[in-house]
């Protein structure tokens, strides 16, 4: 990753966040709330545009079509306590200030585009710094999103005692304004405790089960969250799968195989029903319109259910693919997240628009041949 890293040019990168947005939409997604950490040129200094990578990750998303919810990075530290920053981490390093001018320089960008904060972690944002990022953050949009990465990985919490004498997610409820508009990002290790006051606080859990799986993070305690009323939310984060039904499917399973038994998320809540009365949702149904409904808060931006006042985000799916035939609406989304039915999507809608008909992205060609190319370049200078 850091080689890549050292190298990538403004053009690269959004080559890359072209191609990589157009195989999110095709899968089934229809926005993305992008952690964008790298903001400097190879080699150091700055660009003449601070935003100059930002707004090649945002032209990427426009190729696509994607709804996009840009989340500069604040990345300041290099550990727990002031480390300094080693490497190619420097091309993620800015001041506040500049952080924050470029997110104002890029909220509201366009009916499709917007933008938001990201605080990398309590390792790579001092208390002090985290402090002033969020009041120049709340000078700028006021009820605007805001992601951290928190409580991934065991070495993190154990990092985060020895500096501070508490966990990630307690020393955040503790020394952070945690409400409705927060996303912790991955929260893999909580205690009972963190976990309802952390969902009493409102804040979504954004859960990328394909990664954390590939990294070997550990297993959310997603019973307990459902149980506390909890808000979440799926993403692709390191993109080793840009499938949402993959991720759906691992955030299920993986809480099978640890509790060894079935049908773990099935007593969830319906997420998107205003009635009280309304019918159980099915454990596929739970687990989408749960994401979607997550997601949309977690972006900042009115998308996550097709009802009167919000943009048509829609997919539309093939009845008479052989893995949903014959089943009834009220089964439909189970077997379209629980099967590899990939072929079953055959529409994407985003605001209103067809960007995917019959599986297919007007611009994949071209897009995919740029890529391709970058990716002979950067394989070749390593």
């Amino acid at each position: 990753m850091y080689s890549f890293v050292s190298r990538l040019t403004p053009e690269q990168v959004e080559a890359i966040a072209a191609h990589l947005y157009v195989e999110m939409v095709k899968a089934g997604y229809t926005g993305v709330a992008e952690f964008h950490y790298l903001h400097n040129p190879p080699g150091g200094g700055r660009y003449g545009d601070v935003a100059e990578l930002a707004r090649r990750v945002a032209a990427g998303a426009a190729a696509a079509g994607i709804r996009l919810t840009l989340l500069p990075v604040l990345y300041r530290e290099g550990g727990f306590g002031g480390a300094p920053l080693a490497g190619a981490q420097q091309r993620f390093q800015l001041e506040t200030d500049e952080w924050a001018g470029m997110i104002a320089a890029l909220v509201g960008t366009s009916s499709m585009q917007t933008a938001g904060a990201a605080l990398h972690s309590l390792r790579a944002v001092l208390p002090a710094n985290m402090a002033d990022a969020l009041a120049a953050y709340d000078a700028i949009c006021p009820e605007g999103p805001v992601h951290i990465h928190i409580a991934e990985q065991e070495r993190e919490v154990a990092e985060c005692l020895a500096w501070s004498g508490r966990r990630p997610v307690e020393w955040l409820l503790d020394g952070a304004p945690v409400d409705h508009r927060w996303t912790l990002v991955h929260a893999t290790h909580m205690t009972a405790d963190e976990s309802k006051r952390a969902a009493a606080s409102g804040a979504i859990a954004g859960w990328c089960p394909t990664t954390e799986a590939n990294l070997g993070d550990g297993v959310f305690a997603l019973p307990e969250w459902l149980a506390l009323g909890g808000t979440f939310g799926i993403g692709s984060d390191s993109n080793v799968s840009l499938d949402p039904r993959e991720e759906l499917r691992w955030l299920e399973y993986v809480q099978r195989l640890v509790l060894r038994r079935r049908l773990v998320a099935y007593n969830a809540a319906p997420p998107c029903s205003e009635d009280a009365a309304a019918s159980p949702l099915s454990l596929g149904a739970a687990l989408w319109l749960g994401a979607a409904a997550g997601g949309s808060r977690s972006m900042g931006q009115p998308c996550g259910a097709l009802v009167e006042g919000r943009v048509a985000d829609f997919l539309v799916l093939d009845p008479d693919h052989p893995t949903l035939a014959a089943h009834r609406p009220d089964t439909l989304l189970d077997a379209w997240v629980f099967t590899n039915a990939g072929s079953a999507l055959r529409e994407v809608w985003i605001a209103g628009r067809r960007i995917v008909a019959d599986g297919h992205h007007p611009g994949e060609n071209a897009i995919r041949a740029r890529f391709q190319v970058v990716m002979s370049e950067l394989m070749q200078s390593l």
